[in-house]
């Protein structure tokens, strides 16, 4: 198929096949002998050979590191001798769009896609009220652009509602598979775990340390253990992807991922993924919608993040005139495209008809080190921001796949 947008030579096109997260869980499916097939037409025993993992294992442990993207790893990777060791013999494979967590976790959740999921960016319009949900929260604005304090309230919507396919690790324990997912008691229940992690046996555990000594006690028995760590990207989003406390967060995880593979029983598997990468922001190259009348001209709502917007147009305003204005203002800091070229394009996978109105009707994903804020909306922290991500930069989209067994 003919792409309809011709990409720039920096920015990649989203693939959602065995070369990709969404295969990660599918794989390791597979390796535990447990058959997968999703509605985006990833089969288990077809995804692990793909992607290397070995056929016959009875405990495996994936390990999710929060904004360890594979060039930030290259780069930093004397702060991880250990994930280091394993680069040679590692995969890169391609995060979602957008390269944010929301969506990339719920692609890596159900072997899927963000058009199928509905999860699609940091924030996003919840087409039922016109309020913005932020989706890691899982609360909603219902009035965004209301002056003075920007006030939230629980999304009403059941997160299942939204994200209607089957998870993977549900899938897995109903096939009598033990499935433990160690992590801070905040996310137990939470919106984002019920819509695209749902299925383990979650046990609270708050740092790195105690989530590996959860995963050791847990694989005593055969079983899956899925760990979530988020320490990386909080710190490059709070001091940046170069910072030298981004290289001591990667440092300690590296330890704690070293314990882990040498704690388990032998034989377990380990496999350390990402949801996507970080870059560090220009702010000279920010542009703000509030103070650009261009931008603002027609736009009833924006969604996504600094380095993936989504536009969503006024009742009666023209998407390709919006676009058109977009595209003159961003100009090389950014690919600005319709809602119907990206869907086209299969920058979201397969849509599904109810998750449609969610997504902008114009698209924007940011080049270089440029970002696109409202002021009205993001507060000053997150216009700030040193690392940022979301666009489709090989530095946001690649992301390792990493095996190692005891």
């Amino acid at each position: 198929m003919t792409a309809v947008v011709t990409l720039p030579d920096d920015l990649l096109a989203p693939s959602y096949g065995t070369g990709s997260l969404a295969a990660v869980l599918p794989a390791v499916a597979g390796t535990l002998g447990v058959d997968v097939r999703t509605s985006t037409g990833l089969v288990s025993t077809e995804c692990a050979p793909a992607l290397g993992l070995p056929a016959g294992c009875d405990r495996v442990v994936v390990v999710l590191v929060d904004g360890l993207g594979l060039h930030n790893l290259a780069e930093r990777g004397g702060h991880a001798p250990f994930l280091r060791s394993l680069l040679a013999d590692g995969r890169s494979l391609l995060s979602s769009f957008p390269s944010t967590t929301a969506a990339a976790l719920a692609t890596l959740g159900t072997g899927t896609s963000p058009g199928r999921t509905g999860l699609l960016g940091y924030t996003q319009r919840n087409a039922a009220t016109g309020g913005l949900i932020t989706t890691i929260s899982w609360s909603e604005q219902s009035d965004p652009y209301r002056p003075g304090p920007k006030l939230s309230a629980p999304v009403r919507q059941d997160p299942r509602d939204l994200q209607r396919e089957p998870t993977v690790l549900e899938t897995v324990a109903a096939a009598g598979v033990r499935v433990t997912a160690p992590g801070p008691a905040k996310f137990d229940g939470s919106g984002m775990t019920r819509a695209a992690l749902r299925g383990p046996r979650y046990v609270p555990a708050e740092s790195l340390a105690d989530q590996v000594d959860a995963a050791v006690r847990a694989l005593r028995d055969p079983g899956l253990v899925y760990l979530y760590h988020g320490t990386v990207d909080k710190v490059g989003h709070h001091d940046g992807p170069d910072s030298w406390q981004w290289g001591d967060a990667l440092e300690a995880a590296d330890a704690e991922l070293r314990r882990l593979v040498r704690s388990v029983p032998r034989g377990t598997l380990v496999v350390v993924t990402a949801d996507h990468g970080q870059v560090a922001a220009d702010r000279y190259r920010q542009h703000d919608v509030a103070t650009s009348p261009e931008l603002a001209r027609g736009v009833a709502l924006l969604g996504g993040e600094p380095r993936a917007t989504h536009v969503y147009v006024e009742d009666g305003a023209d998407p390709r005139d919006v676009a058109g204005r977009w595209a003159g203002v961003l100009g090389d800091d950014a690919l600005v495209v319709l809602r119907d070229e990206a869907v086209a394009d299969g920058w979201l996978g397969p849509v599904a008809e109810h998750v449609l109105p969610a997504v902008g009707d114009v698209l924007v994903a940011a080049r270089g080190a440029a970002t696109v804020v409202d002021s009205r909306l993001h507060p000053s922290g997150a216009r700030e921001m040193p690392g940022v991500h979301g666009s489709l930069t090989p530095a946001e989209m690649v992301v390792p796949l990493l095996v190692a067994q005891a």
